[in-house]
């Protein structure tokens, strides 16, 4: 069964920058989509950013600008480049991949990202 590894994430101080990274353990369907999402405490998991196997990105309004999401088709990785970090970035990060039409979801474990001074 495949397994979504994460990576990158950690403390930070306001305004600074991460970067998080995610990787398929092995190829058994077509990731079609693949992107992050993430959840604080008592909070519903929201989404982050999503890239496509063409390119094509969607980030949640309080991300643009600041967060970069992009992808690697061939080794199915995914990472999120996070600048201008603010508190309200702090939560527990989670890596996806589906399918096409999402008939087939995978989920990261969860990394956990602290923006504080």
């Amino acid at each position: 069964q495949v397994r979504l590894v994460e990576s990158g994430g950690g403390l930070v101080q306001p305004g600074g920058s991460l970067r998080l990274s995610c990787g398929a353990s092995e190829s058994v369907f077509s990731i079609h989509v693949m992107g992050w999402y993430r959840q604080n405490e008592g909070k519903q998991r929201e989404l982050v950013a999503t890239i496509t196997n063409s390119g094509t990105t969607n980030y949640e309004e309080s991300v643009k600008g600041r967060f970069t999401c992009s992808r690697d088709n061939a080794k199915d990785t995914v990472s999120l480049q996070m600048n201008s970090l603010t508190p309200e970035d702090s939560a527990v990060y989670h890596c996806y991949a589906a399918s096409a039409g999402g008939h087939i979801e995978v989920w990261g474990p969860g990394i956990l990202v602290t923006v504080s001074s």
